[in-house]
Order: C-alpha cells, then sequence, then structure tokens
C-alpha cells in the first residue's frame, strides 16, 4: 500500500515538472528546481528496478523506456512494466485461499496412480507438488467441441438444477444467448435455486445494467470482479478474471475456452465461425472446480461460503483416467500455469500438439519446444490465421520462423477463428481449459485449466485436432522465408509488446 501511494506521488510529481518546465513562463531557477525534481524521481525508479533483480535485458529494456519517453514512460511503466510484480494487490485473496485450499483438499482421497506409464507418472509427481490441488482419479470428463455443443448441454443443466447455479464469466453479453440464460437463472431463482453470478467488469462490459438488476431483483446475487472504478491507481484493471466455470448442484461442472455470446456460436458475421472447446467435468473434479468458484466468491462478496456446504463430499463415479483442475493467477503461485505447461512438453517422448489463439510462449517455453522438435518429437503449433488483435496476431506470427527452422509444423486455421487452449502430448496427456499460451495468461489473469492423464477424452481431442488440421494450412518454411519486409516489420514491432501481450 504504501508503494503504490509512493508511485502515485511520483506520477504527480513528474506530471507537475513536465507541464512547469515546458508550459510556463516562470523563473529559470523555478524550472531548474522542476528539473531537478524530475531527475530525482527518475533515479529512484531506476534504483528500485535494478534492485528487482529481474533478467538483465528486461531491466534495460525498462530503463530505456523510462530514460527516452519522459512522463509517457514513466507510465507505460507503471501500469505495464510492474505487472507481474503486484501479487501483493491481491496478498490477502492468496493467503485466504491457501488456507482454504490446505483445509478442503484433506478431504479428497490420495488416489492409486500406478496404472499410469513412466512419463505419465513423470508430470503427475510434478502437479501433485506443484498445485494446491489433487488429482483425481473418480472423475468423468466429456469433451464439447463447438459453440453449439456446448451451450446445448449448459442450458440442459441449467433447466435441470434443484438445489443451486455457481457461475463464473470474464465475458457475459446481454445478447439473445446472454438474455436466454439470464431469463433462466431468474426462473430457477424464483423457484428457490440458489444462483450465484461472478462477471469480470472489464470482459463484461456489454452485459448492461438492467439484466444486472433484473437479476438481482429475482434474488440472484450477482458480483463484478475487480470494478474498474475502484482498480485504475491500485492497477487491479489489469489483473482480469478469465475464468469460465459453471457448477449445478455439485453434480456438474462447465469449463474451457467459451465465453457467453453471440459469436461464440458463429453468429457474429465479423468473426465468422468460432472453434473453440469446452468440457464438462462429473465426479472429484467438479468438487475442486467449485472451491475455485467459491474462493472467488468470497473475494468478490466478502462471504464465508466455504467451510460445511452440505455438497462438499466426494463425489466419486467411475473414473476415467486422471484428471486435475489447476487454477492459476495472482492469488496463487506466480507463473504456475506456465510451469505446467512446461513440465507437460518437456515429460513428451513422441509428440506435442498445441491449439492456441495467442502463442507468445515464455523463454522456457519456447526453449522446450524446440529442443523437443531437435530429439525428434512431433510438435506441430495451430493458430488462427486470423486473430482478433493486431498485436496478438503478429506477435504469434514472429515466433513461427525460429520454429520452423527447428522442424516444429506451425499451421494456420482458416475456417473461423480457433479459441481453443489445447496441449495433447504423446496421445495420453492433455491441457484443455482458459489459459492461453501468452504472458497476460501466465502472469496476470485469473485461470482455470483442466490436466488429463490417461483418459479416453484426450481421444476426442485427438480426432478433433486432426479435423481442424484439415481446416488449416500449414506453412511452408521456404515460403514463409520470403515474406516481405512489411509482414516482418509488423510482427517485429508486435513482438516488442510479447512481455504485455
Amino acid at each position: 500500500m504504501k508503494r503504490r501511494r509512493m508511485e502515485i506521488v511520483f506520477l504527480f510529481i513528474l506530471i507537475a515538472s513536465v507541464y512547469m518546465i515546458l508550459f510556463t513562463q516562470v523563473s529559470f531557477d523555478v524550472k531548474l528546481f522542476f528539473i531537478g525534481l524530475y531527475i530525482l524521481v527518475m533515479f529512484i525508479t531506476l534504483f528500485s528496478l535494478m534492485l528487482e533483480n529481474r533478467f538483465a535485458h528486461e531491466t534495460l529494456l525498462w530503463m530505456y523506456v523510462l530514460l527516452f519517453f519522459p512522463l509517457f514512460g514513466y507510465v507505460f511503466y507503471l501500469f505495464s512494466g510492474q505487472l507481474y510484480l503486484k501479487g501483493y494487490l491481491f496478498r490477502s485473496k492468496r493467503k485466504k485461499d491457501r488456507e482454504e485450499w490446505k483445509s478442503l483438499v484433506t478431504q479428497v482421497s490420495s488416489p492409486d496412480l500406478s496404472f499410469l506409464n513412466d512419463h505419465q507418472q513423470s508430470f503427475a509427481a510434478f502437479a501433485k507438488n506443484a498445485s494446491e490441488t489433487t488429482i483425481s482419479t473418480s472423475s468423468k470428463t466429456e469433451v464439447l467441441k463447438n459453440g453449439n455443443e456446448t451451450f446445448t448441454e449448459i442450458i440442459r443443466q441449467l433447466k435441470k438444477a434443484e438445489k443451486f447455479i455457481h457461475i463464473e464469466y470474464y465475458i457475459f453479453r446481454s445478447d439473445r444467448l446472454g438474455t436466454e440464460i439470464i431469463d433462466i437463472l431468474i426462473e430457477k431463482a424464483k423457484n428457490g435455486v440458489e444462483v450465484l453470478f461472478i462477471f469480470d467488469a472489464a470482459g463484461s462490459l456489454s452485459l448492461s445494467n438492467n439484466e444486472v438488476k433484473r437479476m438481482k431483483n429475482a434474488g440472484i446475487k450477482a458480483y463484478p470482479f475487480s470494478p474498474l472504478k475502484h482498480g485504475f491507481f491500485n492497477q487491479k484493471f489489469n489483473f482480469r478474471n478469465h475464468r469460465k466455470i459453471i457448477i449445478i448442484d455439485g453434480e456438474v461442472g462447465f469449463v474451457g475456452g467459451l465465453n457467453v455470446g453471440e459469436e461464440y456460436l458463429g453468429r457474429n458475421k465479423c468473426i465468422g465461425f468460432w472453434r473453440d472447446t469446452h468440457m464438462v467435468l462429473k465426479g472429484e473434479a467438479v468438487y475442486m472446480l467449485h472451491t475455485v468458484f467459491l474462493l472467488d466468491w468470497e473475494y468478490v462478496s466478502g462471504e464465508d461460503v466455504l467451510q460445511g456446504r452440505p455438497e462438499f463430499k466426494n463425489k466419486v463415479v467411475q473414473g476415467d483416467g486422471a484428471v486435475q483442475v489447476v487454477a492459476s493467477g495472482p492469488d496463487t503461485q506466480q507463473g504456475i500455469m506456465s510451469d505446467f505447461y512446461y513440465s507437460l512438453i518437456t515429460n513428451a517422448t513422441k509428440s506435442i500438439w498445441i491449439a492456441s489463439p495467442y502463442f507468445v510462449p515464455n523463454q522456457a517455453i519456447k526453449a522446450a519446444i524446440k529442443h523437443a522438435a531437435i530429439k525428434g518429437i512431433q510438435v506441430r503449433v495451430m493458430v488462427p490465421a486470423i486473430n482478433d488483435g493486431f498485436l496478438t496476431q503478429y506477435g504469434s506470427r514472429s515466433y513461427f520462423g525460429e520454429l520452423l527452422q527447428f522442424g516444429v509444423e506451425v499451421y494456420s486455421y482458416k475456417k473461423g477463428f480457433l479459441h481453443q487452449k489445447l496441449i495433447i502430448v504423446d496421445g495420453d496427456m492433455a491441457s484443455i481449459g482458459t489459459a492461453n499460451m501468452d504472458m497476460r495468461s501466465f502472469h496476470l489473469n485469473f485461470e482455470v485449466n483442466v490436466f488429463l492423464m490417461g483418459s479416453r477424452t484426450i481421444e476426442d481431442l485427438i480426432t478433433h485436432y486432426k479435423e481442424d488440421m484439415m481446416d488449416s494450412d500449414k506453412l511452408d518454411p521456404i515460403g514463409y522465408n520470403n515474406r516481405g519486409l512489411l509482414e516482418r516489420s509488423k510482427e517485429s514491432f508486435a513482438r516488442l509488446f510479447s512481455n504485455v501481450l
């Protein structure tokens, strides 16, 4: 808190100094005073930056930004360059969540994982120690390939709810689909079903206040995550809740890449077909996904709702392989999702198939992918041909050259917008969820993924990936290397922002 106040004071000092130096007719001595004040603030900032012990090239980059872009460089540094160091913004949530996890995970029995093969065992050993969630062998999963499958099943299950519906979304629109779901929630609430609703304040800007009021008038408890009006000066507006979670009666859970809006059904003419993947959970995995939601609910509402909930009992079903729900974000260990992706990739022995709309890997994951390709492991990366942002599109493309050089197969999805976040390793391990392969998902956003080991569900993911390959163009290394100067310039420019994409 003290550091935050000092940063804001420094910002106002810099603004005042620039104004006095450039836009007033005060005496030379007064201007000299403000020049000295500006230099003092910059010296303190640069010294603090040096003490953070980042990578040398990153430290130097931000020093150059601060020195050569007066005032604007400080603002950019304040709201971008420090983001991954801002864990203290959610310190209380992180501490409380860890205490809750410790008391809750003891209610889930330690599974027998002897049926897993060697590299699955290796990944499972990492996953068990790295995450606060446990691995379950008493869970079932089902893949939902697109918006039609996903929302047909979601609406069907919502209508069956008898006890509660807990729902959390990054984007929830007030369009035809959103209104249909809201109508169901309102009907259920009027019939005595508990409905708790979390929506991200930034992602769900298009959720109208009238719809929120309509829900609240029907008895639904609805809260925005990290309201924008409270988050500008403390930077919380940069940390968004990217999770997509629905829990119904503690029996069924939904998680994956699809938000709520007409475009996810392919009804937006500008975007066209939307290729995404969602997942249905049953059994113990629902318990873990539900815990992620309720910890978020306690944070936004201030209510203590976890302990003593009657549905918090082991939901044992006939398991299909091993399943683990992993939450990541500023409220968890820093970079945990990146660590999971890295471990998954480095445990590959035969193949690595990746699909991501925003492919901006960090240094560790990029090195792991290249090393795998050098060892002769088949590596495939699939991205959309057309992205929804200039920086994300060309930032992703800037990595293709070095990947192609090492034998990585790169596919450009042509049928529409590819939005799924998927990794399949050796055909028997996989990750599916909300986290992209970029810095924002690794360090800024609240995310949740499901990791599968030895599950038959992976066969469906493989089948769908092969179908997506049929709707993609495989990049030719020679053709890519012969692209024009304009394209290369766009890629290089976009890559400059890779740390904040």
